[in-house]
């Protein structure tokens, strides 16, 4: 597989403890970066939020937020795939039907609308579902979020690609909730992270043990490892690009799911 770019996920992934930026995966991404890699935050907060991360880690100026519905790409050029009023019915519809339906406080959204993680998901969508609105209701582990059913993580990211000139199995995925794996499926490669539940895991090609920002960090390292050969042209020769420490670790066939053990071996799932 040719590696042109990276998918990453940041509540979870790139954070810890919060909204804490892990530091070491950090230097690892920007090292990418300067590599000629390209390196892209997909995420379910907003994509002036993930523009800016960009913008002062380094990495590249071009942000998916809001699941997949907006595309920022300058601080005053956003491309948004829907518009809002579908989940704001939505919104208004369960505040009608069931208790304890909140708004999340969040940066402003585009296209979705954020709710604290307070009510059943599933009885939920029954209500949207009977009254037949074209949504669905994610939960990314940091709230609950309405989006339009064409939208998810990878339409976001396949348009923000074709900006770049980068198709999306030139991309590695990385990330570790149900909101993810539209990514895990429509990338080349795929990885999730340790505190991803089993069944995240079982739809990426690979695993990790480490958590948050120590699990992006093995996911890094065993890209780099197995598969980059340090020109932003990754052609899956067995070189290391020396950037962070790798456990020990072996990559399987393309349609292997592998994690990293205990032991820090890599072993097939």
């Amino acid at each position: 597989m040719r590696v042109r770019a990276f998918a990453v996920d940041i509540d979870g992934t790139l954070t810890e403890n919060g909204s804490k930026v892990h530091l070491q995966s950090l230097s690892l991404l920007r090292a990418l970066e300067r590599s000629g890699y390209r390196v892209l935050f997909v995420s379910g907060r907003s994509s002036i939020e993930a523009y800016i991360l960009a913008m002062f880690l380094g990495t590249t100026r071009v942000a998916i937020g809001e699941n997949g519905g907006v595309i920022t790409t300058s601080p005053t050029e956003h491309i948004l795939l829907v518009e809002r009023d579908y989940s704001e019915r939505a919104y208004e519809l369960l505040r009608s039907r069931l208790r304890d339906v909140r708004l999340k406080p969040v940066f402003p959204r585009m296209t979705e609308v954020v709710l604290e993680r307070t009510f059943s998901i599933d009885e939920a969508m029954s209500i949207v579902r009977r009254e037949g609105l074209p949504v669905v209701i994610v939960d990314s582990m940091y709230a609950y979020h309405i989006n339009h059913e064409r939208i998810n993580k990878a339409v976001g990211l396949r348009i923000a690609l074709e900006t770049l000139g980068i198709k999306p199995e030139e991309c590695v995925a990385i990330g570790d909730s149900a909101t993810d794996v539209p990514l895990f499926l429509s990338c080349g490669y795929s990885i999730a992270i340790g505190n991803a539940d089993d069944g995240v895991k079982s739809m990426a090609k690979a695993s990790v043990k480490g958590r948050n920002g120590n699990g992006l960090l093995e996911a890094l390292n065993l890209v780099i490892d197995n598969m980059l050969d340090g020109t932003g042209t990754g052609t899956g020769t067995d070189i290391g690009m020396g950037m962070g420490d790798s456990s020990g670790y072996s990559t399987g066939s393309k349609d292997d799911n592998e994690h990293v053990g205990d032991d820090g071996k890599g072993v097939l799932a």
